[in-house]
């Protein structure tokens, strides 16, 4: 507890300056996935995400990010709209299953609605005829 305290304190005081989309991204999914919770960090990175209009973040750190903020309970509208719009600006290119499958459970899971990003993924999904996903990602995205 008290180092994650620590890294998130020094983050913030740094204001996340020398973070890119993957070091962002990995942050808040290490502390998520820990079932630590800092409110100033997320805060942190989701208005610097939002800032930089999400440039230079792949999809697995959209996913990733996502992920984190829905798993750890944390609001952000602003970044979960950001992510949406960007993942359709990218026309989902470079999307696995995993990643269809976890934004789509990220946005569900926060209440966050997102009509043309479910609808772009479930079209994306039958196109692919399913192939590659697995039970967990067939069940994640429903």
């Amino acid at each position: 507890d008290k180092l994650y305290k620590a890294v998130a304190d020094e983050a913030v005081r740094q204001k996340l300056r020398h973070f890119n989309p993957l070091d962002l991204a990995n942050m808040v999914w290490a502390f998520s996935t820990a079932g630590m919770r800092s409110d100033k960090l997320y805060k942190a990175v989701a208005d610097k995400a939002v800032q930089q209009q999400l440039y230079g973040f792949k999809p697995q750190n959209l996913t990733n990010m996502v992920w984190a903020f829905a798993t750890a309970g944390v609001h952000a509208n602003e970044l979960y709209a950001a992510v949406a719009d960007e993942a359709m600006r990218q026309q989902l290119h470079g999307f696995n299953p995993q990643g269809y499958a976890n934004i789509v459970w990220s946005f569900a899971t926060a209440g966050v609605r997102a009509d043309k990003l479910y609808s772009a993924v479930a079209d994306e999904a039958v196109r692919l005829k399913l192939r590659g996903f697995n039970q967990q990602n067939l069940t994640n995205m429903v």
